[in-house]
């Protein structure tokens, strides 16, 4: 009985001592897995990854600004390029004005020419014997008019637009066109509503003398009778009242615009006391100056011009439209 008494004792021990062991060695796993030294370094790791990150956060923010510098360079380079465009399309836009004025202005001076050269001028019997046959004109201001008649009437217009702006070169175009009759038989000035000059010469003609020819000049710079715009009244009165069968008689019309509502109604007004004869000779020949006081402004500067053409051609006459004052 005893000796099974000790066997039984001496496995319990080792029972025991085998479930000690087992249990430091799960104390061991257990505590193994949570030592400091694991902790630390995850700890580490992190920071040298935050580091890493910081560090390309700051090459990211350098490339950055320097592609931030780079699009302003772009946008100031792109702003100088459309101003200096800009410049170049107001320069060629300047250069097409001025040559579409040019384009123009060269159209005007040959329908100016082609107008010139249809003027023609005659030289008659008459025109030998008061110029003499070695006459040649120093001036051709008046180009393209006859000059073979013996007695010469101004009809002027005296209007506000004439007498403002056009004066002196009026003055300038009478004492010219007197100069390119160095002889006649008489002078007449009067205005286009057909009130004389000078009142003491009132149905009759003015001496062609010197004095009287500075007289004439003299009063028309300070001249400045009412009108109308009209120049119907004017030549009418001078034909009615000076034709003579036995006279060589031209009327220079002077004047700027018309004002009248009928081109026709005046032309056929002329031609009731202008007619012409079997050869197709004017009782009086009708020329005129039109000065470009109102040209291009007024439809009445056009009515003038189609007046005066149709007039002066009906007329034996020939009409000159002046382009500017010089």
């Amino acid at each position: 009985m005893r000796r099974r008494d000790i066997e039984e004792i001496g496995l319990s021990f080792l029972d025991v001592i085998c479930c000690g062991f087992g249990a430091i060695i799960l104390l061991l796993m257990i505590v193994k897995t949570v030592q400091p030294i694991v902790l630390e370094e995850t700890d580490l790791e992190l920071d040298g990854i935050v580091a890493l990150k910081r560090e390309s956060k700051f090459d990211i923010e350098g490339q950055t600004r320097v592609l931030k510098r780079q699009i302003e360079d772009e946008q100031r380079q792109l702003d100088q390029e459309l101003s200096q465009l800009a410049r170049v399309k107001q320069q060629v836009s300047d250069i097409l004005g001025q040559f579409s004025a040019a384009e123009d202005q060269a159209v005007q001076q040959v329908a100016r020419h082609n107008q010139l050269s249809e003027a023609k001028q005659s030289l008659t019997d008459e025109m030998e014997r008061l110029l003499g046959l070695n006459f040649s004109r120093l001036d051709n201001t008046i180009g393209g008019i006859p000059v073979d008649s013996e007695y010469i009437i101004f009809v002027i217009d005296t209007s506000g637009s004439m007498y403002n702006f056009a004066w002196p070169l009026v003055v300038q175009k009478l004492q010219e066109t007197l100069d390119i009759y160095p002889t006649v038989k008489g002078i007449q000035v009067m205005n286009d509503m057909g009130n004389y000059m000078f009142s003491q010469y009132v149905d009759t003609w003015i001496p062609d003398t010197p004095a009287r020819r500075r007289a004439i000049v003299g009063r028309l710079r300070t001249w400045n009778a009412f009108s109308n715009s009209s120049p119907v009244e004017g030549v009418t009165k001078a034909i009615t009242t000076f034709y003579a069968p036995d006279k060589k008689i031209s009327v220079y019309v002077f004047g700027d615009d018309f004002q009248g509502r009928s081109v026709e109604v005046v032309v056929d007004t002329i031609d009731r006391f202008n007619a012409a004869d079997e050869d197709g000779n004017c009782r009086v020949r009708v020329h005129a100056i039109g000065f470009p006081v109102v040209l291009g402004q007024a439809q009445s500067a056009a009515n003038f011009a189609a007046l005066m053409r149709e007039l002066t051609a009906r007329n034996c006459g020939t009409f000159v439209g002046l382009a500017s004052y010089e």
